[in-house]
């Protein structure tokens, strides 16, 4: 069964850097898109950074030319690099197939981590 592990998360002070890793198992991983979504209190879940099978990206406006997004097929992992990070990046990190991958009544969600910029 599919199973994605988020980690990196933390207290950071605006201008800071984080690197979240993302282990995923129970997927083809090399043959799936990912993205790296998150959610902050009281707003819906979005995707701020896709990469595709082949590589390719893609960002949300709110964080393009500060976040990068890589993969590591041959480990099963992803990575979101997140530079200059602002309070307003303050939310719940999750990493998903991109759609997010479904189960027979919902989708499926790991437990994510937290990242909190703040002063």
């Amino acid at each position: 069964q599919v199973q994605l592990v988020e980690s990196g998360g933390g207290l950071v002070q605006p201008g800071g850097s984080l690197r979240l890793s993302c282990a995923a198992s129970g997927i083809i991983f090399s043959s799936n898109a990912m993205g790296w979504y998150r959610q902050a209190p009281g707003k819906q879940r979005e995707l701020v950074a896709r990469i595709s099978s082949g590589c390719s990206t893609n960002y949300a406006h709110s964080v393009k030319g500060r976040f990068t997004i890589s993969r590591d097929n041959a480990k099963n992992t992803m990575y979101l690099q997140m530079n200059s990070l602002k309070p307003e990046d303050t939310a719940a990190y999750y990493c998903n197939t991109d759609p997010p991958w479904p189960r027979l009544r919902d989708v499926y969600w790991g437990q994510g981590t937290q990242v909190t910029v703040s002063s």
